[in-house]
């Protein structure tokens, strides 16, 4: 790869797909159900009060998101057009029920006390989440600790705080900076700068909403050499902001667009050894919370040897959040695969 960042001042020979060529390069989009959420689950997350807590997660089914990003894939899960009102809360009745938890009955003695509503876009979208069912959802999530959504940082309004005083619980939200890489994130398709997430975190935290960063681990169009380091520089970044929990997505192929700039020597996804540097620097900080996305982390993966206790040790620095000691193997010198 022949990337090259120039510095300030200097012109970074990076290409740009616009809109159209990001949407020629999909495939087909999956089958859904406007009636049911196109998955759920109960997972373990560190809590800021310091203990392990279990969160109800649901993957909302509703309209694409409009910022065509040049490396997401969550399109893959949404329909052409806005759900008809009430969609969306039918959707969550039904995910709580198959997890066994009543809507709207959450109390102290219940081990699931967090719920993340994610949508594929933003939650603060009208054409995705229709403000009128906004009530009918504060119904259903109110009484648990934490309600997270996530949304882009242009779509950061008074809604947000609204939205909180319905819920009257915690609210976070979850933002896409990325990268603070200037060439590289105009590149990203994303429509927007570090200065409107910056603006945005300002509006949330001062409504006593927290923050979650998403931040690429060697996003396209960056030379792996400098993957980590802006990995840790978006992450101090975003601490800045106010951002409370920064989490740490490997970069992953599979929509199109990435393959095709793969094609040309613009993009290779992240060593595990490169994901486990920046999430022991992200820790090391201890300016708040950091976690490594593990969803399909086995592509990362080169030896069976070392590979699987290796995931281990990221998924119990997830729980912990306490770096522990690399694990070492004869495939290489210590941590690499």
């Amino acid at each position: 790869m022949n990337l090259v960042w120039y510095g300030p001042g200097m012109t970074a020979q990076l290409p740009t797909l616009t809109d159209a060529q990001v949407l020629a390069a999909r495939g087909a989009k999956n089958a859904v159900d406007p009636r049911r959420p196109y998955a759920f689950l109960v997972e373990a997350e560190y809590q800021p009060v310091g203990r392990v807590e279990s969160v109800a997660t649901l993957f909302l089914t509703n309209r694409e998101c409009p910022f065509r990003c040049l490396f997401c894939d969550l399109w893959k899960n949404t329909t052409d057009e806005s759900l008809a009102v009430g969609a969306i809360p039918a959707q969550i009745d039904f995910a709580l029920c198959e997890l066994g938890l009543r809507p709207g009955d959450a109390t102290e003695a219940d081990p699931v006390r967090h719920i993340k509503l994610y949508n594929s876009g933003n939650f603060f979208d009208h054409r995705a989440i229709p403000f009128q069912d906004h009530g009918a959802i504060a119904e259903r999530v109110r009484a648990f600790k934490t309600v997270i959504v996530e949304n882009h940082p242009l779509l950061c309004n008074d809604g947000c705080a609204r939205f909180q005083d319905q819920i009257a619980t915690q609210l976070e939200v979850a933002m896409g900076l990325e990268t603070t890489h200037p060439e590289i994130l105009k590149r990203l398709n994303k429509r927007m700068t570090v200065g409107d997430f910056s603006r945005a975190s300002d509006v949330l935290v001062a409504e006593g909403i927290r923050v979650r960063a998403f931040i690429l681990v060697q996003p396209p169009l960056m030379a792996a050499t400098e993957g980590v380091e802006w990995a840790i520089r978006s992450m101090q970044f975003a601490f800045d902001c106010g951002v409370e929990c920064c989490s740490l997505i490997p970069t992953r192929g599979g929509n199109g667009a990435m393959e095709t700039l793969m094609l040309r020597d613009h993009f290779q996804p992240p060593t595990l050894e490169a994901l486990e540097d920046a999430f022991d620097a992200g820790l090391a900080l201890g300016r708040g919370r950091v976690f490594v996305d593990l969803w399909d982390i086995a592509k990362l993966v080169r030896c069976p040897r070392c590979g699987p206790p290796r995931t281990q040790r990221l998924q119990a620095m997830n729980l912990g959040q306490t770096e522990l000691p690399r694990v070492t193997c004869d495939c290489g010198v210590e941590g690499l695969t």
